[in-house]
């Protein structure tokens, strides 16, 4: 039953995807863009990477999609006009679809016990991750341990991109308030 449900997710993604490819509203396609995250969100939700699904909804779904906004009504700049529409964009879309499920398959199949994760990585972290951290968490002395550089590489990325914003907002603001 959960393979069906996976399997609609992931159609119900594509067909979105689609439509973002195609529009040509930019406020429509942000907001499509936005559902777009909340199925992905959803999706990880089903594959036990809750984690990841709750930044996926918090960061792609709501910041991501808050910042657009205020780009749109900054920038006050109209939609594409009416005319033909391009095949590249749809192109693209189910080219890189395509690469991203050739990708994938030759992954061990969701939850082998015998794929390589759970051979001798995972084992390891659940027998010595308390005596070589010193926390009783197995996640946090994955996260703030184990893959301690990882984790601050992506604080790293947020805040980069958060202070950019605030330089970008700051710069439109003086350019404003200066006379003509």
């Amino acid at each position: 039953m959960i393979e069906i449900v996976n399997v609609l997710l992931l159609a119900f993604m594509a067909i979105v995807a689609l439509a973002v490819a195609v529009m040509r509203s930019l406020f429509a396609a942000l907001m499509v863009s936005g559902f777009f995250s909340l199925l992905s969100a959803g999706m990880f939700l089903l594959l036990d990477a809750v984690d990841v699904a709750f930044t996926e909804a918090a960061v792609g779904a709501g910041i991501a999609t808050i910042l657009g906004m205020g780009t749109l009504v900054l920038t006050k700049t109209d939609t594409a006009k009416p005319g033909p529409i391009s095949p590249w964009p749809i192109l693209i879309v189910v080219l890189t679809g395509g690469v991203l499920i050739y990708g994938t398959l030759d992954m061990p199949r969701y939850g082998d016990p015998q794929a390589p994760v759970h051979q001798h990585v995972a084992p390891r972290y659940i027998r010595d991750s308390a005596e070589e951290v010193g926390v009783p968490n197995m996640v946090t002395a994955v996260l703030a341990s184990y893959r301690g550089y990882d984790t601050l590489g992506e604080t790293a990325v947020i805040f980069a991109a958060g202070v950019s914003v605030l330089i970008l907002l700051a710069a439109r603001r003086r350019d404003e308030e200066e006379p003509a």
